[in-house]
């Protein structure tokens, strides 16, 4: 028996991908006056929030709900048959138990010795009464047992705050056991256990609440306070465990940083030490288990602050920190508060209204972008109501006081033993003033920057660097296409029309180890950041080298720290470093460590070089060595060195694993580090500074060679600022803020990685598709040094040529090839079908030259084939095709309406794209005859470009944009020189001003404002079909189905190798996934929660010939997008300039 009703792994699902988004709420009497009007009126509360939670296929199966309320003693005296000890001397644990009664009782009696163990009494049981007649079939087969125990305070604790802690062990200590047991994980679940706070919480709606649990029907069920949540999950799988409240907390958004964080707090075993919890630490680890909810992992957080001696607000104020880095109206005190945490513990980042309470104190935050919304009143009998909107109580007008919201990073705290409201300002004045925050940073802060300068190596002759740069496989188009952009312009370089060439498992040619790695993005259930418009949120700030205790509240202020405002240093940077014991009165130690080993090992010598590295770094932090420099510096004829990203992974987990990780700061000296990616993925991995001296090494030997004279500092400082750029755009694409929560966050899908190997070098990462593993990388980083150090005659005096960005003789292999694109004109220009076979046959013979997932796969074919006027005629086939969202102006008014004709003359749909569509297309002929120029489906994306009722009910089908393939988690972009005037009032904008769509839609920053636009949208549209596009990553499936429980009729599932007008190259080489993954899991997804029957699911992004269109709909599509093969059709030769608008055949 399970409380959890998710099914297992399978396929493409994975339980782990479960989102939720929700509502919350609380409501409280200021003066602590308990009754029974606080409980209703939050039940209340929660019913009006019902638009925010959502049901899948049974009717009855919501997503989760419940209350959390003090303690109600009066309550409970009267309905336990045994003596209870007074108010706030006794415990009650809200327990699930499995309805089996040998486990159940098994678990009893574990929970019954912990507690004696723990030297409290077990006064008694109580079944918890419920009526489960309104349950949804779906629910109850995973209903719990519901029981509370009661505990009696022994003589031992002083006062309440021990007996509280000594719950809390009590609790951590019996959960580990019952875990470690092998019962089924899910089937016991302890809501809370404390003397001063109760959880009423299951699978329920939001009416079922108070039904269910016949307690908070009573009249003498009495409490000052009542914290309500209904949860929306994006899958429909009933989970008692998963609903909220949790034991201190109810969230309404997404943790996005979630993996570092959980990494970080096992990371922390080794140093962490607590005076108030002393010996009773070490035996509640894990102190977060794996497998909860983002939710439930901060709630776990929150928890052990506040038992490690930390107020309510102040662990508040540390895991949910407001944007202080760039904010220069924030006092120095509270900006040194900030500061001086920082080193204490990385942020949670990601979109949060979060309402928390200890029974004692009631609250709630927002994050730093206050992307999640909370209203508060307060009325004149001193009742305070907080929620995510206004009219979820009647309140008459004249009984408000106060009526306001809260604000980003901002906090609202109500202390109901004192009986007042504290504002933010005061608490945070309070707190900050406490302790002498500034003047300990003062004392103990190294900033980088202020350290002597040290001399950093010389600049290899051009021989020697020839070699290097092959040895790390540079190609003459990383020098042409990505180094030289970021220093001319000091940004990251663009580049148009997608990616066609093979996933780096299946290419002929050695590849960067990062490239196997997929950024993740914001899609629906949270919003990317405008990393630009939002500059105040944002920061790079890291710290250097080791964590205080976390717990160590008497130790603050002795511990040093090294700060530097971004992560890439320069020579000499790393230099001062190198050298810090000495001007640092030795509190910083510093070893290097080289990441090469000999080259006589070959491939097979890597494993055990790794073992060797790792057993060094965790020698070298029990040594009092406390930042580590991993560098390949050594790299040589007689020396490969192991792919930094790797090598960086592999110490991060092995310290993480050993509980040294916060002992010592990990910097990165490499060759491996040249473009965005690279970065992010080391900084993902745990690297918290990264020095790219190759990369510096390449820029001076290039200056002579760039179109403006520069010198070489200047030259560096606009790589670097490029560099930071980019890597703020791939943080905020996931919505986080702060690179101290990016930093072993492990923002990535692995693509073509095999499980044991990421198990052992990657841990936590996701990867839907096997692939290669330890002995093939180390066998790529070997030909790489063997092409470096050998005799090959074409690599003598020049770099590999490349081809991964455009088309090259001898280069990467690609789809679209001079005789491809040749082939299909000729064949569609003479309505050829001898030519157009030619031209399947090229694309979707893949033996030997592997292009595409698709190209792996093999029919099973029938062994009775049926008649083929069985089979749907093409006429109706292609009525199920449309054409990708290509917006007017990223490409010509002639080829945009002219896919329009060719599409309405087949049946199929033309796709408007982000740009509008001019009336005079849209509006039917003088004679009433639909207009042949008229685009079906109509789009809808974050900048509105074009959008206006008209353009809506003109429309057979309305697409909402969430993201796209080819830049997921950013906005269109149509340079200022390509807005003429036409396309400037079609926009409704100006001409020769650049447009540029935001990366989130500023009115659906949750699946909950999803529902709201689709619902909007069928009132303007009746007739349309309301589609969702989003883009393919691990998790997709999830997202998919909150869109169809959301009621949109139709979701397109684009793949990352869709083409675009205008995209950074980091984006369309590195973001999203292939669309045979995200489909196939859509698809499953959606078959589990029953849900497959309500939404038509559409796949794009390279689809190329018939048997694509097969391959899409064997895994699940019922439609099919093309984009980049039609306009091949209509002239276009892929010439990658459409975002120069330099277009030789006029169709950009």
């Amino acid at each position: 028996m399970s409380i959890r009703a998710l099914p297992p792994a399978q396929g493409m699902y994975d339980p782990a991908l479960e989102r939720d988004s929700c509502g919350v709420g609380f409501v409280c009497h200021i003066k602590n006056e308990k009754s029974h009007r606080i409980v209703a009126q939050g039940l209340e509360l929660l019913e009006r929030l019902h638009h925010r939670g959502a049901v899948g296929a049974d009717p009855k199966a919501g997503d989760g709900a419940g209350i959390l309320v003090q303690m109600p003693d009066a309550f409970l005296r009267a309905v336990v048959d045994f003596e209870l000890p007074p108010a706030g001397e006794y415990g009650v644990g809200m327990v699930f138990l499995p309805r089996d009664d040998q486990p159940r009782a098994e678990m009893e009696a574990v929970i019954n010795r912990h507690i004696e163990d723990g030297g409290q009494t077990v006064l008694g049981w109580r079944d918890v009464p419920v009526d489960n007649s309104d349950l949804g079939e779906t629910v109850r087969p995973s209903e719990p047992v519901v029981r509370q125990v009661f505990i009696g305070c022994s003589p031992q604790c002083p006062d309440q705050e021990s007996f509280e802690r000594k719950l809390f062990v009590i609790r951590k200590r019996m959960d580990n056991e019952i875990r470690a047991a092998g019962y089924e994980t899910t089937a016991y679940y302890v809501t809370s256990m404390s003397s001063r706070t109760l959880n009423y919480k299951g699978m329920l709606l939001a009416y079922q609440v108070g039904n269910y649990f016949l307690d908070l029907r009573d009249e003498r069920f009495a409490s000052a306070l009542a914290l309500v949540h209904q949860r929306f999950s994006t899958n429909t799988f009933p989970t008692w465990d998963l609903a909220q409240p949790f034991r201190m907390i109810c969230h309404n958004g997404e943790i996005n940083t979630l993996r570092g964080n959980v990494n970080w707090m096992a990371a922390r075993r080794h140093t962490m030490r607590s005076e108030v919890l002393g010996d009773d630490l070490a035996t509640i680890w894990p102190l977060i288990p794996e497998g909860q909810s983002d939710s439930a992992c901060f709630d776990n957080a929150l928890e052990l602050l506040l038992m490690g001696g930390y107020s309510l607000a102040h662990a508040m104020m540390i895991l949910i920190p407001e944007a202080w880095a760039g904010n220069q109206l924030m006092d120095e005190d509270r900006r040194a508060f900030y500061e001086y945490h920082m080193a204490l513990m990385e942020p949670w980042d990601g979109p949060a209204a979060i309402a928390f309470t200890d029974g004692r104190q009631i609250g709630a935050t927002l994050d730093r972008n206050g992307l999640r919304p909370a209203r508060y009143l307060v009325t004149d009998d001193d009742m305070v109501i907080l929620a995510s909107e206004m009219g979820v109580l009647d309140i008459p007008e004249e009984r408000i006081v106060t009526k306001w919201r809260l604000q980003p990073g901002k906090m609202l705290l109500i202390d109901l033993e004192e009986g007042r409201i504290i504002d933010d300002t005061e608490i945070k004045s309070t707190l900050s003033r406490a302790k002498p925050y500034a003047e300990w940073l003062k004392k103990t802060q190294i900033r980088l920057e202020e350290l002597p300068t040290g001399v950093g190596p010389m600049a290899p002759d051009d021989a020697t660097l020839l070699d290097l740069q092959q040895s790390f496989g540079y190609t003459q188009e990383d020098l042409k296409f990505l180094l030289t952009p970021m220093v001319v312009t000091g940004q990251e370089a663009v580049g148009s029309m997608g990616a066609d060439n093979p996933p780096s498992v299946l290419s002929s040619r050695p590849k960067h180890l990062s490239s196997y790695f997929k950024q993740n993005f914001a899609q629906v259930t949270n919003p990317a950041i405008d990393p630009i418009r939002e500059e105040l949120v944002m920061s790079l700030v890291c710290i250097i080298g080791p964590r205080p205790n976390l717990l160590g509240i008497n130790e603050a202020g002795t511990h040093w720290r090294l700060e530097t405002p971004q992560p890439v240093l320069t020579n000499q940077d790393l230099e001062r470093i190198r050298h810090i014991e000495y001007n640092s009165g030795g509190a910083f130690r510093t070893r290097t460590l080289h990441t090469v080993y000999p080259a006589a090992e070959g491939s097979e010598g890597m494993k055990e070089a790794l073992a060797r590295l790792c057993s060094q770094a965790e020698k070298a932090v029990l040594d009092g060595f406390n930042i580590l420099i991993l560098s390949d510096r050594n790299t040589n004829q007689d020396s490969i060195p192991i792919p930094m990203l790797l090598a960086t992974s592999a110490v991060h987990h092995h310290l993480i694993r050993t509980g040294l990780r916060t002992s010592s700061g990990i910097v990165v000296e490499t060759g491996a580090a040249l473009e965005v990616h690279h970065y992010a993925t080391l900084s993902g991995y745990g690297a918290e500074a990264i020095n790219p001296y190759l990369a510096f090494d390449t820029i001076h030997s290039m200056l002579p060679r760039f179109p403006e004279s520069l010198s070489f500092e200047e030259a560096q400082r606009r790589y670097i600022k490029a560099v930071g750029k980019g890597l703020l755009k791939v943080m905020s694409k996931m919505g986080i803020s702060t690179l101290e929560s990016y930093c072993g966050a492990q923002i990535f899908d692995a693509v073509g990685l095999n499980n044991p190997f990421l198990d052992a070098y990657f841990t936590g990462t996701q990867s839907r598709v096997g692939g290669i593993g330890l002995p093939e990388v180390a066998k790529e980083a070997v030909r790489w040094h063997a092409l470096a150090f050998g005799n090959e005659h074409v690599y003598r005096r020049q770099l590999d040529v490349g081809g991964d960005y455009a088309f090259r003789l001898r280069g990467e292999d690609h789809v679209w090839t001079p005789e491809t694109i040749s082939k299909l004109q000729h064949a569609t220009r003479a309505n050829d079908a001898k030519t157009y076979a030619e031209y399947s046959r090229l694309i979707d013979e893949q033996n030997e030259r592997l292009l595409t997932f698709r190209g792996l796969m093999d029919f099973r074919y029938a062994e009775n084939p049926i008649p083929i006027d069985e089979v749907e005629p093409a006429s109706e086939i292609v009525k199920r095709f449309a054409t990708g969202a290509m917006s007017f102006g990223a490409i010509s008014h002639e080829a945009h309406s002219t896919l329009a004709v060719a599409m309405n003359a087949i049946g199929g749909k033309s796709n408007t794209g982000e740009g509008g569509e001019e009336a005079e297309r849209f509006l039917p002929l003088p004679d009433g005859s639909p207009n042949p120029a008229r685009s079906a489906i109509k789009q809808v994306a974050s900048g509105r470009f074009g959008v206006t009722a008209e353009y809506l009910v003109n429309a057979d089908d309305i697409q909402i944009k969430i993201a796209q393939g080819a830049k997921p988690g950013e906005g269109g972009q149509l340079p200022g020189h390509k807005v003429n005037a036409q396309i400037a009032r079609v926009r409704h904008s100006t001409p020769g001003v650049g447009l540029i769509s935001p990366p989130p839609h500023h009115d659906i920053y949750s699946i909950e404002d999803l529902a709201q636009l689709i619902h909007d949208l069928k009132n303007v549209n009746p007739r349309a079909r309301i589609s969702v596009k989003l883009v393919s990553e691990i998790g997709v499936g999830t997202v998919a189905a909150g869109v169809s429980k959301a009621h949109a009729d139709h979701v397109t599932i684009a793949g990352y190798d869709g083409g675009t007008g205008a995209s950074p190259l980091t984006s369309i080489k590195h973001a999203g996934s292939p669309w045979e993954i995200g489909l196939a899991e859509t698809h499953q997804t959606l078959v589990l929660n029953r849900l497959r029957g309500r939404i038509a699911v559409q796949v794009d992004g390279g689809m190329r010939t018939g048997r694509d269109v097969v391959v899409g709909a064997l895994l699940g599509a019922d439609e099919f997008g093309f984009a980049t093969a039609p306009l091949i059709v209509e002239g276009c030769i892929m010439m990658r300039k459409c975002h120069l608008n330099t277009c030789p055949v006029g169709v950009a």
